[in-house]
């Protein structure tokens, strides 16, 4: 199978220290299903098109154009050729402006991740030299790189024997935990309680392996197009959720003792809604 191909090349700099290196993909969306927009009455694709606003024609390619909003109505025009002439160090450099402890950074922010690796047998040593330091010190570092004609804030870190490059979330794109969770309250409850939970989780404890991951709603697609495909009805959904839990005490040793776990404490609990 060929090595995926590289969406970036440039370099790593760290200080006065740098190599080349490429920025490689690290997903695919090969595997998903993928739908196309039919027409109901003849049941022929159709295609999308951009269309003027005021008369309803359709816009050729040559004649769209980037623009931004400044005020209603109102547009600015940015032409890709002014795009490409601006001269930014992080359309072809990776400079490392800081390093942080892998352990404080918050999961929140990792968006989408690539591979980093080396761009040639001269870049190896001076990549494995920054890898394995980063390594010896647990620390990512904090970048910045020009991906499809726009700016992303990066983490990189050792991954195996290259580095892995994950694109973050800016901190105004994230919703404040101080919204969502306002006027949420700690209930007091039965320590017998957080006992019992503590074995059903116990006998669930595994490794972190994602090659067992199963997309449950990309699996109901595959069934649902292989009956058509073979005129047979389609499977039956999955059954509505029950209520909510009234006697959580009684819930909890129901779940031991379908894992056949012993144990637990016969402690009434205390209901909730």
């Amino acid at each position: 199978m060929a090595a995926p191909r590289a969406v970036w090349n440039g370099f790593l700099k760290i200080g006065s220290v740098s190599c080349g290196v490429k920025i490689v993909g690290a997903t695919s969306e090969a595997s998903k299903i993928h739908f196309k927009i039919l027409n109901r009455q003849d049941g022929l694709p159709v295609k999308s098109a951009y269309v003027d606003e005021e008369t309803g024609d359709i816009v050729d390619g040559e004649d769209q154009v980037k623009g931004y909003e400044v005020d209603k109505d109102h547009f600015i025009k940015v032409e890709p050729d002014e795009i490409k002439k601006l001269k930014l160090t992080s359309a072809h450099t990776l400079e490392v402006d800081a390093f942080v402890a892998i352990e404080d950074v918050d999961t929140r922010y990792l968006e989408k991740p690539y591979y980093l690796i080396p761009a040639d047998g001269a870049s190896l040593e001076a990549f494995s030299v920054l890898r394995d330091a980063m390594a010896n010190k647990r620390v990512a570092a904090r970048s910045c790189v020009v991906l499809y004609q726009r700016g992303r804030e990066v983490l990189i870190q050792p991954f195996q024997k290259g580095m892995l490059l994950t694109e973050l979330r800016t901190h105004n794109e994230m919703t404040s935990e101080k919204t969502v969770f306002n006027g949420l309250e700690n209930p007091k409850y039965d320590e017998d309680l957080l006992e019992i939970a503590g074995l059903l989780i116990d006998k669930k404890v595994t490794k972190f392996d994602p090659s067992k991951f199963e997309d449950t709603y990309e699996d109901a697609l595959i069934a649902m197009i292989d009956a058509r495909r073979k005129g047979k009805a389609p499977p039956r959904p999955a059954p509505a959720p029950k209520e909510n839990v009234i006697d959580l005490a009684s819930v909890l040793r129901k779940s031991l003792a379908k894992e056949g776990i012993k144990g637990g404490t016969k402690s009434k609990g205390r209901k909730s809604a």
